[in-house]
């Protein structure tokens, strides 16, 4: 009875630590950092988040028209996360339409081969070859870049 209640106790005290999220591979960036809902009132409503990794989701499977299997690869992921992360990506994009909540973007847990930047004069995005030590836009030789993922 004792050992009973005491492996009760266990079960309810200790719980499992899940997993480290693996990253996920992102090939370029998104070209925004936002969308807002046009011809609305303005609502106080917070903004609904996509990660950069439900971004390249939605980019693969929905714009370049690949199947799960070749989007997950591309990425470093199982087809079963992909599926995941593009379902995600779906309902967050069409509850930002139903709701008209704006959409804002965010790293999340992704990385890029290249180290991607933007220029804050032109607003180009670049990446820049590790042969070069100096950081500058290509476009307008500005000095005022910031690294985006």
């Amino acid at each position: 009875m004792l050992l009973r209640i005491f492996s009760l106790y266990l079960q309810q005290t200790i719980k499992p630590m899940p997993r480290n999220k693996r990253q996920r591979k992102v090939i370029s960036p998104p070209r925004f950092k936002g969308f807002k809902p046009y011809g609305c009132s303005k609502n106080k409503q917070s903004p609904v988040e996509l990660l950069y990794e439900e971004y390249e989701a939605i980019k693969l499977a929905d714009y370049k028209l690949m199947n799960h299997q070749e989007a997950s690869i591309l990425m470093g992921i199982s087809r079963a996360t992909f599926a995941r992360i593009y379902e995600k990506a779906r309902r967050k994009i069409a509850h930002a339409l139903v709701e008209t909540r704006e959409i804002t973007t965010n790293t999340g847990n992704s990385y890029s081969d290249k180290t991607w930047f933007l220029c804050q004069l032109c607003h180009s995005r670049f990446t820049i070859p590790q042969k070069i030590k100096e950081h500058k836009c290509p476009l307008c030789q500005s000095n005022t870049i910031e690294n985006i993922l």
